[in-house]
């Protein structure tokens, strides 16, 4: 009896194997018919209208102009933006796709562009159909690991859940994982992240932010972490004369210009502060900027108000910051690096 129930499995087995390479070959088969009854010459469209119809090229300019220096960055999103692009010309043919991994790896110092970039790789994904809205969530361990059991999942899925349809910014993910205490609540987190980054990957993309030999460490004690992150990018710091423009740039949003003679002042100043502690790149000269501005209005509220002055003051006056509004390399030095706080 026992033998007879063997064979006849057997027998059930090998149909079923039979039956799944027939419907395997009729749908190999079907696929090749597709792809023949497209005409070699079929077009599917230009490469310049998808880029201007679903305003890529736009995003992609702004970026240049946001940013300054970072074209290794700046090419590498050209390059994923690219491969959307193509992506789409294969789908309005009827060719087979499939949504690439999209998730990130950001390393770099501080204050070198990464949140910028992330906002704009969100904005090209959600122009192209890949998100649905293409908001950025910017979250750290605090936001995502809890201080007790039971408390870390309900806020790494209430993170996910407000990310859902855009981009999840982890800064510093390596922090998420304490080698050095094996009870520590980040596994679970990294565990939900993990799940989540292969079962919602079309609808969303996370990205790791942090240094890269710190990054470099995390993923090698989370192997997993590394194998769902289908793209790494570099951002290098910048040099004294990309700060200069990016203060240039900041002072234009702002409807500010620095004067000539302020330039070399503030090119001055950033060249030694980058040689001292808590140095962070854009985000350094953003303070330095505020703190002429701060400065400024400081000089024209003295200017105005003094028995001397008529209290009038111009447009030029409100727009313009002088060479002594930044700080300089003088004042720094007598400041001590103490008292530097970025």
């Amino acid at each position: 009896m026992v033998l007879i129930l063997k064979l006849e499995k057997s027998k059930k087995k090998q149909i079923d194997d039979k039956w799944k390479k027939k419907l395997c070959e009729k749908k190999k088969q079907l696929k090749i018919d597709r792809l023949n009854a497209i005409p070699e010459n079929a077009e599917a469209g230009t490469v310049e209208e998808f880029m201007y119809k679903d305003g890529v090229k736009e995003i992609l300019e702004k970026l240049d102009t946001d940013l300054v220096g970072l074209k290794p960055v700046k090419n590498r999103v050209k390059e994923i933006a690219a491969l959307l692009v193509v992506d789409k010309l294969r789908r309005n043919l009827g060719l087979d796709t499939s949504v690439p991994s999209l998730h990130m790896c950001f390393t770099g110092a501080p204050g070198t562009g990464k949140t910028t970039v992330a906002l704009r790789m969100g904005q090209i994904l959600q122009r192209m159909g890949y998100s649905r809205s293409g908001h950025l969530v910017l979250a750290t361990r605090d936001d995502l690991v809890g201080q007790y059991v039971g408390h870390t999942a309900p806020k790494t899925k209430e993170v996910i859940k407000k990310a859902m349809g855009g981009i999840l910014l982890i800064d510093e993910a390596y922090y998420l994982y304490n080698a050095s205490n094996d009870r520590d609540y980040g596994q679970e987190s990294i565990e939900i992240l993990l799940n989540v980054m292969e079962e919602n990957r079309e609808d969303l993309v996370v990205v790791l932010a942090g240094y890269k030999d710190r990054m470099d460490r995390f993923f090698s004690y989370i192997p997993g972490m590394s194998s769902r992150i289908g793209n790494h990018i570099e951002f290098p710091n910048y040099e004294a004369t990309e700060l200069v423009d990016i203060a240039k740039v900041m002072c234009r949003d702002l409807e500010y210009n620095m004067s000539s003679d302020a330039e070399p002042i503030f090119f001055e100043y950033i060249k030694k502060r980058m040689t001292m502690p808590f140095f962070s790149n854009a985000r350094t000269v953003r303070n330095a900027v505020d703190r002429a501005r701060m400065r400024a209005a400081i000089r024209l509220f003295n200017q105005a108000t003094s028995s001397t002055s008529d209290g009038m003051v111009s447009k030029k006056d409100l727009m313009t910051l002088q060479a002594q509004d930044f700080v300089s390399v003088q004042e720094l030095i007598a400041r001590g690096e103490d008292s530097i706080v970025e």
